[in-house]
């Protein structure tokens, strides 16, 4: 039994288009008030290590 191998940047493609679509659908249920409150505290400790991380490389000093 054979396949057809994808390529790399196919799978890529995919695998984005994926994530996206899932993305999406969590801002919607976030914004619907649709989301448990766990999963809520969840994103928000997400997106403020994202922030943080964010903010820490744009004011690292930078070596002379």
């Amino acid at each position: 039994m054979t396949s057809a191998v994808i390529p790399r940047e196919q799978a890529i493609r995919n695998a984005r288009a994926v994530l996206d679509r899932a993305l999406d659908r969590i801002a919607r249920d976030r914004a619907e008030g649709r989301l448990a409150p766990e999963a809520e505290a969840r994103l928000q400790l997400a997106e403020a290590r994202y922030a943080r991380r964010h903010r820490q490389q744009h004011t690292a000093p930078r070596a002379a």
